[in-house]
């Protein structure tokens, strides 16, 4: 069952990994992250960022996670070559603000949206955020490293969230 929920998933990665390929409403630049698994841990996924009218839009899939919420963010340096990738530094911080819910108020340009895996293991998030650019100015993400953290994000542990093991790594690549 294990196996089948992993290739069941890679069809839907694949299908969202097509439509990224899909010019913007913007037409401005993009930027993809594939995300493979630290040492010791299974999972994988493929993010997406598109520039929009209302800020960039995230869209993530994201598998072979366990069941419930995991911290999700952007970190300042793009190396994942760490065996726990701590080599991708801290969270995304240009403009110094305390760690918090990208939903209320003040947090890091880095801090995203929980992502909430289902009984199977399966992530999906889209997300428009007004704090993050492409391809330029302070906030670009192009070049940061994408981490999936083991545990939820509480967004008020300074300055992490306390969201334990890095289960997961990418590099923010132009497209």
């Amino acid at each position: 069952m294990k196996n089948f929920r992993k290739f069941a998933f890679l069809p839907l990665v694949a299908a969202v990994a097509a439509l990224a390929g899909c010019a913007s409403s913007s037409g401005g630049p993009r930027a993809e992250a594939r995300l493979e698994p630290t040492q010791g841990n299974k999972v994988t996924g493929f993010v997406s960022f598109r520039p929009k009218s209302d800020g960039t839009e995230v869209v993530a899939m994201v598998g072979n996670l366990t069941p419930g919420a995991h911290g999700f963010h952007i970190h300042e340096k793009g190396d994942c070559s760490a065996p726990d990738a701590t080599s991708a530094g801290a969270h995304f911080n240009p403009v110094g603000h305390a760690h918090g819910d990208p939903g209320q108020g003040e947090h890091h340009a880095g801090d995203l949206p929980q992502l909430m895996a289902d009984a199977s293991g399966n992530a999906m998030l889209t997300i428009r955020l007004a704090g993050l650019t492409i391809g330029h100015g302070e906030s670009d993400v192009i070049g940061r490293g994408l981490i999936v953290h083991a545990a939820p994000d509480d967004y008020t542990t300074q300055p992490t969230g306390n969201s334990g093991a890095r289960v997961a790594c990418a590099v923010i690549e132009a497209r």
